[in-house]
């Protein structure tokens, strides 16, 4: 909701500023306004305004973009794919250990007691990667 409200106020000022801009260029191409020192440092300070909002708006968008959305309605998107990932890990080191659940889930908690706090699935990846160098 928060990010929402700063791109809407950015977008907002940056309507303006670009508005408030485009007028003073055009008046001063047009001879409407006579250039001097004000002018000139009041048309470089709408540019700074206007090319700043632009890039921190666009730079909020792109952040928010690139954040995936949680919201309490919705669940992980990878969660199946990390149970797929557990079974598919176990069943290799099932294989690797000629079908001994008992070793390939004792080798887990070994694991697990050696390198506490790791998700399930680490466990099974390093325990392969210790079968496969003969450990």
């Amino acid at each position: 909701m928060g990010n929402q409200v700063v791109i809407a106020v950015g977008t907002f000022i940056l309507l303006l500023t670009g508005l408030l801009l485009g007028y003073v260029l055009s008046q001063l191409v047009l001879g409407f306004l006579a250039f001097n020192l004000l002018t000139f440092l009041g048309t470089l300070s709408l540019i700074l305004i206007f090319g700043t909002l632009y890039y921190v708006l666009f730079w909020q968008l792109r952040r928010e973009q690139s954040r995936p959305s949680l919201s309490p309605n919705r669940t992980i998107p990878n969660q199946p794919q990390e149970d797929v990932s557990d079974s598919y890990l176990k069943n290799r080191l099932i294989a690797r250990l000629s079908g001994d659940t008992a070793a390939a889930e004792r080798l887990i908690e070994q694991a697990k007691q050696t390198y506490p706090g790791m998700p399930e699935n680490w466990y099974c990846e390093r325990v392969l990667d210790d079968l496969e160098r003969g450990q």
